[in-house]
């Protein structure tokens, strides 16, 4: 599932060919995705200008004139611009054209993400108004994460991986930064220190920048705006690699299942 380095890469890919830019047309050739996209997206975009293009989590705000479009990617969706007009590939369900002829394309083979028009402030839609902090904010830190984790019981992995404590801390990425924390993965949340959780807020933080820079993770399934993977998973150091040498102790790393996601960690160096 594209993760929140990987939507940030979209962000950051798309953006430049659409802002300021006007909608000439919008076509939907699947409007059955994991919420249906709402029939009068055809008609209420036309002739809008696209005012900025935001990130919130997994979400991205394409916001216009007179509302937002809410894009989520799905389990395996993608957005990408194209600089002249294609003919549509088999999952291609959704088409915002514009003027210059660039088209911004929605690409979703399992169908479970989502294209949606918000009038109003986005943030208090449904999807949006739970979500916790992002974490590569201020208000991000060790400090949060040890107030929110008292009289936790839940293992520490599922207590970042949960969006409403913090967004973005996908399955890849919270097995990272617990690594690089030294913290086991199963270890409960209520049961760890204000100083480990300092370390963690930290890892989180430097695991998803150095992946937002390297353009997200090489997922079998995500490739960024401009249709090519992203390469982070060059220097990942524990996740898809259960059996392999942990690159500190040289320990075999151990792989186990939590809450149905592949969680590995080193038995040594994370307690």
């Amino acid at each position: 599932m594209p993760e929140l380095p990987e939507v940030e890469t979209t962000r950051a890919g798309i953006a430049p060919y659409i802002l300021n830019q006007t909608i000439e047309s919008v076509i939907v050739r699947q409007p059955k995705l994991r919420w249906p996209v709402p029939a009068e997206l055809s008609t209420k975009l036309v002739g809008l200008e696209v005012l900025s293009v935001e990130r919130r989590g997994k979400y991205l705000l394409i916001n216009i004139e007179t509302g937002t479009v809410i894009v989520h990617l799905g389990m395996s969706g993608s957005l990408r611009v194209l600089e002249t007009a294609s003919l549509p590939a088999k999952h291609d369900h959704v088409d915002i054209l514009f003027s210059g002829s660039v088209v911004l394309r929605y690409n979703d083979p399992r169908r479970f993400g989502c294209v949606l028009w918000v009038e109003g402030n986005p943030f208090e839609h449904s999807l949006l108004a739970s979500l916790g902090p992002e974490p590569l904010t201020e208000e991000f830190n060790g400090k949060y994460l040890f107030q929110r984790s008292r009289r936790r019981v839940v293992p520490v992995k599922s207590f970042i991986m949960d969006s409403k404590v913090v967004v973005g801390a996908g399955n890849i990425y919270a097995n990272e930064a617990l690594f690089m924390a030294g913290i086991h993965p199963f270890r409960a949340s209520g049961k760890i220190s204000r100083q480990r959780y300092d370390r963690l807020a930290k890892a989180i933080k430097q695991v998803l920048a150095a992946a937002i820079i390297q353009g997200g993770t090489t997922l079998r399934d995500f490739v960024g705006s401009d249709g090519r993977p992203g390469y982070f998973s060059q220097q990942l150091q524990v996740y898809g690699r259960g059996q392999q040498p942990c690159s500190r102790c040289g320990r075999s790393l151990k792989e186990d299942r939590l809450n149905q996601r592949a969680t590995v960690f080193c038995s040594g160096c994370q307690r």
